[in-house]
């Protein structure tokens, strides 16, 4: 980790801690992120049992928040009681998100129809509990701008994770009112789209992730991720942007604190 002074102001907007990549130090490792400036971490759902998992964290951890939703390649596993069973967790008090929801193409399974229908459902359940939302989308940008426009999501709210599109439609996006979850690939060499993305991006509307353990940035890429390594994405946004390395960390967790509803 680059050497830093401690602000304790890092918001990581986007993790799985969850995952069992984390089975053998998940509780050494998140009781070190505070002292490491990592002030809050949103754990967020891809599967029913994921959501399971992620609302123990939250009850265990003060400083871990839990989002609530099935990841669209994980869709196949719907149906009307595990949707009402999400939308019962919603209510919990440290809920402040459904998701990951959305469109991923990449992956022929399931079916795109599946996907759709899912991506749907839980939009209309973040629009029923009042929440905002967290969407995942690879290789499917028209598609979700196109359900998104359909469903009015402009007045849901929320943040397009791990943003991988061009500038033009993050202009798409910004019009709509979303955020953009940018982590560790804003670091890699060959992510030309992402960098002039981010420079064309607003500060008001950056949120700092990692999706961990997945991602990690130079100069650890390929190694297990976790929100420790969200200093290396502070400074690659700081360079692009010609602002302090501070002024990101300060205005991107202002940015998810209102977002989420955080004080």
């Amino acid at each position: 980790m680059p050497a830093r002074e401690e602000t304790k102001v890092i918001f990581e907007s986007h993790a799985h801690y969850d995952d069992e990549a984390f089975d053998e130090d998940r509780e050494a490792l998140l009781l070190s992120l505070r002292e490491h400036g990592i002030e809050y971490v949103i754990n967020v759902g891809s599967s029913i049992e994921n959501c399971r998992k992620t609302l123990r964290l939250t009850e265990r951890y003060p400083f871990l928040y839990g989002a609530m939703g099935v990841h669209p390649s994980e869709t196949g596993e719907l149906n009307e009681e595990a949707l009402a069973w999400l939308k019962e967790q919603c209510a919990a008090p440290k809920v402040v998100a459904v998701g990951e929801i959305g469109l991923d193409y990449h992956w022929e399974e399931p079916e795109i129809s599946v996907q759709k229908t899912w991506f749907e459902r839980q939009l209309a359940l973040a629009r029923e509990v009042g929440l905002p939302v967290i969407i995942h989308s690879r290789e499917a940008a028209k598609d979700t701008l196109d359900i998104m426009r359909a469903h009015r999501a402009e007045e849901i709210g929320g943040v397009i994770h791990c943003f991988s599109y061009t500038k033009e439609t993050a202009r798409e996006y910004l019009e709509m009112g979303y955020y953009f979850g940018i982590g560790g690939v804003v670091t890699f060499r060959n992510a030309k789209k992402l960098k002039e993305a981010v420079q064309y991006i607003p500060m008001d509307r950056i949120l700092l992730e990692t999706d961990s353990p997945y991602l990690a940035p130079e100069p650890n890429r390929g190694q297990r991720n976790s929100s420790l390594n969200l200093p290396y994405v502070v400074q690659e946004i700081a360079a692009l942007k010609g602002i302090s390395c501070e002024e990101v960390e300060d205005i991107t967790s202002g940015n998810a604190k209102r977002l989420f509803c955080i004080a």
